[in-house]
């Protein structure tokens, strides 16, 4: 049915999909929220410093 260098080959793409599969996952639940969170910590950290910079002049 499978020569022994298709089937290397099938699990070769195997491994690959799944890899990148997982790793789409891993960025879209972990990576971007991580991202996104920060940038809008480090806006409102400015935001509140400039504020407050304002105030005491």
């Amino acid at each position: 049915m499978f020569d022994f260098d298709q089937y290397l080959g099938f699990i070769m793409f195997l491994t690959i999909f799944t890899i990148g599969f997982w790793l789409m996952i891993f960025l879209l639940v972990f990576v971007v929220p991580y991202w996104l969170g920060g940038n809008l910590l480090e806006m409102w950290k400015e935001k509140r410093a400039a504020k407050k910079a304002k105030r005491l002049e």
